[in-house]
């Protein structure tokens, strides 16, 4: 019965994050109510909702499964939104990874499992 999730990133300015998300990180804008907005790329949706407290944006994220990882991995490199320690990377359980942060520094960690 369960079908999919949409994560909801803690946004200081809905607005200038919309652009983000649409300039650097390629998605579409879905809706925008102003303090409540989502956007898409692919199968992925994510919602913004509008917060001011920092810490909760700094301490939140989520997992993005993703094919062809080293094309995205350099878009994102590109684009310039790597996470400082969040180069891609193989990991011990048989995939790779690398972590891109958005304007408010929600955690988005793209993975790709080896077949």
């Amino acid at each position: 019965m369960l079908k999919y999730v949409v994560p909801k990133f803690p946004a200081a300015n809905v607005k200038a994050s919309l652009e983000f998300y649409k300039g650097k990180l390629g998605f579409v804008e879905l809706f925008n109510y102003g303090d409540y907005a989502a956007v898409k790329r692919d199968s992925v949706e994510i919602h913004l909702w509008e917060c001011q407290d920092k810490n909760i944006a700094e301490n939140t994220a989520c997992r993005i499964a993703v094919d062809n990882i080293e094309a995205l991995y350099k878009e994102y490199q590109q684009a310039g939104v790597i996470h400082p320690n969040g180069a891609l990377q193989e990991k011990p359980w048989g995939g790779k990874e690398f972590v891109a942060l958005d304007m408010d520094g929600n955690g988005l960690f793209f993975f790709e499992i080896n077949s």
